[in-house]
């Protein structure tokens, strides 16, 4: 499409342990996300989500396939590019680990400013207090650190940071879940706001099913290593048809009888996620399916589209 902005061609990671062993984090991933785009990947933990952002940063070198992002393919055994790196940024899960404790949050933002020329110096005070603003930050906590901040405001500053560069495309890698409950909802709402009005491209990781229903445009459902399902946000949740998909689903926790009607019929797990080590043959859900039949255990199915922008990868369909 036109619009593309990134795409994963049979996306391979795997990790050595041992001799002829190896874990397969990504495992043969086609993906592709659209401008403008909120791209929801979702699964157990385990599963490959965060591993695929790791990889598309440059933080992992990837074992096969392609990335192209902006119609350019990232080159495996080079650093990412300064342009790369200014339009593409990445929140982390735990603003604790990502946030230097012994910097100031106004060297913290004014670092990526810097290097990536945003303003003149003279300008960047006015930039700092500017994207404050942004992330419903006061002005006064340029002066303040990470340690001294809670967790909520501490995630406010990463997005803050992500937001200097001017990036069209960022990561968001479960950036809510390690966050009180109350301070949740006010991030989301202010990522979705930023997104709108700076027209930007989200990858939003999360095992959150709930929360994807809310900010996502597609879903991408990931299990051991492989996308099973992708749909647009409204067909994911009126149809789903992976089992694992269902799954899920049928698992998201109602307060009343009419979201309880809303759900997919309850589908019973037969168990704990495999060893990414030990990938069961065939279908590697089938271990867990209750639909499972004899070439599920034999052959591993392919992805196939049913319906315009739904894919999933079962033999069932």
């Amino acid at each position: 499409m036109s619009n593309e902005i990134l795409r994963l061609d049979n996306l391979k990671l795997h990790f050595d342990i041992g001799k002829n062993t190896s874990v397969k984090a990504v495992d043969g991933v086609n993906l592709t996300v659209n401008e403008c785009e909120v791209m929801g990947l979702v699964g157990e933990s385990g599963s490959g989500k965060s591993t695929i952002a790791y990889t598309l940063m440059g933080m992992y070198q990837q074992t096969g396939g392609d990335i192209i992002f902006d119609g350019q393919a990232l080159e495996r055994k080079k650093p990412r590019s300064k342009s790369f790196r200014r339009d593409v940024q990445i929140v982390f899960q735990d603003p604790g680990s990502s946030l230097n404790p012994h910097q100031s949050v106004k060297e913290i933002l004014s670092l990526p400013l810097k290097v990536h020329k945003i303003v003149p110096k003279n300008q960047i005070e006015d930039k700092i207090l500017e994207i404050l603003e942004m992330v419903e930050l006061p002005p006064d906590f340029m002066y303040k650190s990470p340690n001294s901040i809670g967790g909520g405001e501490r995630q406010l500053v990463s997005i803050a940071r992500a937001l200097c560069s001017n990036p069209k495309f960022i990561i968001l890698d479960e950036p809510t879940s390690s966050l009180d409950v109350s301070i949740q909802a006010k991030i989301l709402n202010m990522l979705m706001k930023l997104q709108k009005e700076k027209r930007l491209t989200y990858i939003f990781i999360t095992h959150d099913m709930g929360v994807m229903r809310n900010v996502s445009t597609n879903i991408a459902i990931m299990y051991l290593g492989k996308i099973c399902e992708i749909a647009t946000t409204r067909v994911f949740y009126e149809s789903p048809l992976h089992p694992y998909t269902q799954m899920l689903l049928s698992a998201i926790p109602v307060i009343s009888e009419e979201e309880e009607a809303l759900k997919s019929k309850r589908i019973r797990s037969e168990g704990e996620i495999p060893s990414s080590v030990n990938v069961p043959s065939g279908c590697s859900f089938h271990t867990r399916c209750v639909f499972k039949s004899d070439i599920c255990m034999k052959v591993d199915p392919e992805m196939k589209e049913v319906g315009p922008g739904h894919f999933v990868r079962c033999h069932m369909h």
